[in-house]
């Protein structure tokens, strides 16, 4: 179907290819490039829509947010446009981010402003929730942990999201990550000292958040970042009850939400998400990181690359989960994120300790490192490390542990070992030594192998679908034929490797080595990747261009 966009059209539905609308004759392709398939949803200053781009290959989905004010005076349609461009600010800044939509245009139209955003399919935790019922403190721990270092990240742009709750959060089908959507009420720039300028109230007299998960100084217009903490609160109420703000009760005097009788959490729990629900911002948590420290998420650590592949665990079932298709990518990051780096030091920690040294104080470490905006970027990033508990079963003559610089427990793993714990669904390679294996053929989709060591390891033929390979080591490594679409290779080193037949469309690879490497007769449509990289490389005429042309470079 192809959908009208003008807002007084009577029957905006039209035949699927139909140049323009059969009742009000607008133009239905929008900026000769997004087919508009469906309305999403409406709201007070603008409508959303599922649509596709037809001038990529694949037409790949996209969400487009078109301005349209209910009302049209020069005011109101001076605060809607200011929204949108706010929007767009901050995605820039954010949207870097794998679990945040990425920026792909934004622009103006026929007098209508319009945003278009990656397209994240699958479902809400709200929509969780409702079809699978509540879920247990495992699981909402387990929850904390993914979305708080996401949360660290977004503060540490200076941005407050503003609009928390399970139906911002959507569990992502292809990786079960979950992703925050809806940044339309964010205030972005964190600025005590102008917060009672015009220009600020300007921007936040507005958009202010979902009543019952905005907290009071957030309703009275002057949001801080506890006011996400105290959202986030809100959110693991909903997830350990089912029950909505709106059908608690309240404190009448201290205006706090009273939900203890409706939970059976451990004490120590019921302190941190006390404290997350303070009415008082002064007492609240201040920062994520505040959080992840009281939570003392150790147990937690070691199985949450499993709870990214299987949904959280509940207290009576398990849940299936879904989410987006769409690629994604990033130019620069960390080395990694504050949940793995809190995994590392907890690892650390024990090692120290089993060796007879005294154990040292876990912290995690500074925030990530702000990217490029408007790149795509892969699903596997920022995965938290799994730990030696989730891992095969080492053996003298299969596997050897060592404690790199950094604290992890380096691993030298066996072929069958790898195979093993992919089949048990184990993604995360984070780390580990794979150099040399014989691994042809075998499927290591969406898998985890960020700054691990692949020297002259033999992947011929394999599947590895957006796979994260960022810092990694593939070094004379034999890809020939391999399925690398999507994959994620930012700063790897290729240098010397046998990418003959392989296919790269939509591949990372800025900043990747690739001296030496041959691309003869390999599909780098759409990929990431510099001519002068490209010119290091050995082609021939049947290398597939970025452009989607072949010959020599």
């Amino acid at each position: 179907m192809s959908y009208c966009l003008n807002p007084a059209c009577a029957n905006p539905e039209n035949l699927v290819n139909t140049e323009r609308c059969q009742t009000c004759g607008s133009k239905l392709l929008l900026r000769d490039r997004y087919r508009v398939i469906q309305a999403l949803g409406q709201g007070g200053f603008g409508a959303t829509f599922l649509a596709k781009d037809e001038s990529l290959p694949g037409t790949p989905y996209s969400v487009i947010k078109q301005l349209r004010p209910v009302a049209t005076s020069p005011h109101v349609m001076q605060m809607a446009r200011d929204l949108f461009q706010r929007e767009a600010k901050t995605l820039g800044k954010v949207g870097n981010h794998p679990q945040v939509p990425c920026l792909l245009d934004y622009f103006e139209a026929n007098q209508e402003f319009y945003l278009v955003q990656e397209y994240i399919s699958g479902s809400t935790l709200q929509q969780e929730v409702k079809r699978s019922g509540p879920f247990s403190e495992a699981g909402t721990k387990q929850f904390l942990s993914e979305v708080l270092p996401m949360l660290q990240y977004i503060h540490g742009q200076q941005v407050i999201h503003r609009d928390i709750k399970p139906a911002n959060l959507i569990r992502r089908s292809q990786d079960k990550k979950l992703v925050l959507i809806d940044f339309g009420a964010v205030k972005d720039q964190v600025n005590p000292i102008r917060s009672g300028a015009s220009e600020q109230t300007a921007l936040t007299a507005y958009a202010i958040g979902t009543p019952g998960y905005a907290p009071p100084e957030q309703m009275a217009m002057r949001p801080v970042y506890a006011s996400d903490i105290y959202a986030l609160g809100i959110t693991c109420l909903y997830l350990l009850t089912g029950r909505s703000p709106k059908d608690m009760d309240y404190d009448s005097t201290t205006g706090e939400v009273l939900w203890k009788e409706h939970v059976h959490i451990s004490a120590h729990f019921a302190a941190v998400l006390s404290k997350m629900l303070e009415v008082s911002v002064r007492h609240r948590y201040q920062s994520a990181e505040d959080v992840l420290r009281a939570l003392d998420l150790e147990p937690y650590m070691d199985s949450l690359s499993q709870s990214l592949v299987s949904q959280p665990s509940r207290s009576s079932r398990s849940v299936s989960s879904t989410a987006s298709d769409m690629p994604s990518s990033i130019d620069t990051m960390p080395s990694l994120s504050p949940s793995a780096r809190l995994a590392a030091a907890i690892r650390a920690s024990k090692v120290h300790r089993a060796s007879g040294g005294a154990s040292s104080p876990l912290s995690p470490a500074a925030p990530t490192t702000r990217c490029q905006s408007g790149s795509l970027r892969p699903r596997t990033y920022q995965q938290p490390i799994s730990t030696r508990r989730n891992a095969p079963t080492a053996t003298a003559t299969s596997s050897k542990n060592l404690v790199n610089q950094t604290g992890f427990v380096s691993t030298k793993l066996a072929v069958d070992e790898v195979i093993a714990a992919y089949a048990k669904g184990r993604r995360d390679f984070t780390s580990q030594d794979l150099s040399t294996l014989n691994l042809q053929r075998v499927d290591l989709s969406n898998g985890n192998f960020h700054q691990s060591k692949l020297h002259r390891v033999n992947l011929q033929g394999a599947n590895l679908f957006n796979a994260d390979f960022g810092r990694a080591s593939l070094s004379q490594a034999i890809l020939k034929n391999a399925n690398l679409a999507r994959a994620y290779l930012n700063h790897a080193d290729l240098a010397g490797a046998d990418l003959r037949g392989a296919n790269l469309s939509y591949a990372h690879l800025s900043n990747t080595n690739l001296r030496g490497a041959n691309l003869c007769g390999a599909d780098l449509t759409g990929a990431k990747v510099s001519d002068e990289q490209l010119a290091l490389a050995r082609t021939n005429w049947a290398t597939i261009h970025p452009n989607g042309k072949r010959g020599l470079w």
